[in-house]
């Protein structure tokens, strides 16, 4: 039976977005309503998309007697997840047109490494990438040459920039070909221990260097469960990819064929096929539901609570922080690892991954199984990907392997999701609870009140933190930066921690989805420059922070105070970030998806 909450939520997410889905559907229906539209271009119109082309995918696109499937790239060499997609192309091409179709490089969009800019300038503008790859795709997808297509992205902003594209042609099968994966490096908790000890001096940078290389180290997602793979997770739960293709390692046989298998079903869901599935079919109220549900017991990424409120907007649904927060009071914790524990993702993977976790998950009444994937069902989902004699099987996806990771019986790592939000008398933040240890959950403490992340640096190496404290950050979000995560600032709070201090983080930026340790509230909204009361603050402010309660309030009178406006125009001139001016403008919340594709949510 499903769960009572579970219920409650769905409905109340279809009953707020009556008006916005009815509106999308429509978008929707007109769309497909013109039935195959390459079959209304001109010859001169074939002859352009053509002109490259040879053998039978000219042919097919001559005569239209085929699907052609468009392809959508995020491939570059900067991001180590995205190094595998250079050759999948190719061998998409060569997977479809065994089925007589054919297929084309659509387009490609930009993909920024996080992992490179944090703390720098290019993270100013890492957030905004997202919509700005929606719009790329829309761009890809806009030369309606297509039939349907295959999306080429896993990290950070990028799954989630390109299923909010995506979204604006679900009248056509849209699905994700993940690459998974690095194999497991160095620890996590040594790479941890090691950044301390730079941050503190005690050994130099080509130290710090060498470690990090034996922690990334090869082609794949890094291995902690961050942004990357949470969003992996969530797409796989939410029916966007084969069941239990998420974190199959690259360059693998197995990996080769679930590529040539999704390449495959794709054709047969076209309109030309014999199993139609256009994409509106899985982007269902049920289907978010259950990809959030999954993002909750797998203790995810923060950033993914305003991702997945921004990707349900996309299809017309009003998705709000108490939704998410509703139902992180009833989805227990089931899987344990890094940051949350020592395990990393390819122990997940070994475990049984997303198909055990979504069998746990149903046999405890937290999903709906009554909801369609991208090329099955629910029940599909429950499979696991196996290659025997050279064969591509699904096979039933038993139970967990490693009940230390993945718990598929009774019981769970904690009784309530590894996402929290939190309310209080400065606004609604997120918080990772499942990787802040219980006594470190509360906090209070007085309040040292920062402009930016640098400051906070500065004074730690001046010696002024070394006290019981809440680390106040504000204008770090979307309207006065871009947002920037701010991952430098956990080797100093961790220091700070080990030290014996009682320290919290507060603020309107975001934090990487591999941080923990540290109680860090996060995404305050409405944040500082928008009349935040986060800017109110200063120095000494009694700050209680509760996070197993829920909440976080000034215990200082704030009445009677104004804010003060740091000068944030003459540091977002540089480094290409005048350019995201518009978007600083426009952007809206962090609880409405911090996106400016919709301004009001």
């Amino acid at each position: 039976m499903l769960n009572k909450v579970v219920a409650e939520v769905t409905a109340r997410l279809e009953e707020r977005s009556l008006e916005t889905r009815k509106k999308y559907l429509k978008m929707i229906d007109d769309m497909r309503s013109q039935g195959r539209y390459r079959n209304k271009l001109g010859c001169s119109n074939i002859a352009h998309a053509a002109a490259s082309m040879d053998g039978s995918i000219r042919e097919n696109l001559i005569t239209g007697e085929h699907a052609n499937i468009g392809i959508v790239s995020a491939y570059n060499d900067v991001v180590s997840a995205h190094c595998p997609y250079k050759s999948y192309p190719d061998e998409i091409k060569a997977a479809v047109e065994k089925t007589g179709a054919s297929a084309q490089v659509a387009g490609g969009v930009p993909a920024m490494c996080d992992g490179i800019t944090q703390g720098f300038p290019g993270m100013d503008i890492s957030l905004f990438s997202r919509d700005l790859i929606a719009q790329g795709v829309a761009v890809a997808l806009s030369h309606n040459i297509f039939d349907g297509a295959l999306l080429l992205g896993l990290c950070d902003k990028i799954a989630p920039g390109m299923l909010m594209g995506a979204a604006a042609f679900a009248h056509l099968p849209i699905a994700f070909v993940p690459a998974g994966p690095m194999g497991t490096g160095i620890s996590n908790k040594e790479k941890t221990e090691v950044r301390q000890l730079y941050t503190a001096g005690k050994i130099d940078l080509v130290t710090l260097q060498r470690m990090e290389c034996k922690a990334y180290h090869s082609a794949g997602t890094c291995t902690f469960y961050g942004t990357a793979n949470t969003n992996q997770l969530v797409l796989e739960a939410l029916g966007l990819m084969l069941p239990g293709s998420a974190f199959v390692p690259p360059h693998t046989p197995l990996r080769k064929a679930l590529t040539e298998e999704i390449s495959k079903r794709i054709v047969d869901c076209t309109d030309l096929g014999k199993k139609p599935r256009p994409l509106v079919d899985v982007l269902t109220a049920k289907n978010f539901v259950n990809a959030v549900v999954a993002l909750l017991a797998s203790g995810g990424s923060t950033n993914l609570t305003m991702h997945i409120v921004a990707m349900a907007r996309s299809a017309g649904f009003i998705m709000t922080w108490q939704d998410l927060s509703d139902l992180s009071e009833v989805v227990p914790l089931l899987v344990n690892i890094y940051p949350n524990a020592a395990p990393d993702i390819n122990a997940l993977q070994n475990a049984g991954g997303v198909p055990v976790l979504l069998k746990s998950l149903a046999s405890r009444g937290l999903l709906h199984e009554d909801v369609l994937t991208v090329c099955g069902t629910f029940a599909d989902q429950l499979t696991t990907p196996v290659l025997e004699n050279g064969e591509l099987k699904f096979v039933p996806c038993g139970e967990s392997r490693d009940p230390s990771v993945l718990i598929s019986g009774e019981g769970c790592f904690r009784e309530q999701g590894g996402l929290k939000v939190l309310h209080g008398n400065l606004g609604d933040s997120v918080i990772k609870i499942s990787a802040v240890a219980p006594e470190h959950q509360h906090v209070k403490a007085p309040a040292r009140v920062f402009n930016d992340q640098y400051e906070v640096q500065d004074a730690y190496k001046r010696g002024e933190l070394n006290c019981d404290c809440v680390i106040v950050v504000r204008y770090a979000g979307p309207a006065a930066v871009g947002m920037p995560e701010l991952h430098k600032l956990m080797p100093v709070l961790g220091n700070l921690q080990k030290e014996g201090y009682h320290v919290a983080l507060l603020t309107d930026g975001r934090l990487s989805g591999a941080s923990g340790g540290i109680p860090s509230a996060l995404h305050v909204s409405p944040e500082a420059i928008r009349g935040g009361k986060i800017a109110l603050l200063r120095d000494g402010d009694l700050i209680d922070f509760d996070a197993a309660g829920g909440e976080i309030n000034c215990l200082t009178s704030l009445e009677g105070r104004e804010p003060l406006h740091p000068n944030l125009e003459e540091n977002e001139q540089t480094f290409g970030r005048w350019l995201f001016r518009t978007c600083r403008e426009n952007v809206n919340e962090a609880s409405s998806g911090a996106t400016f594709l919709f301004k009001q949510i």
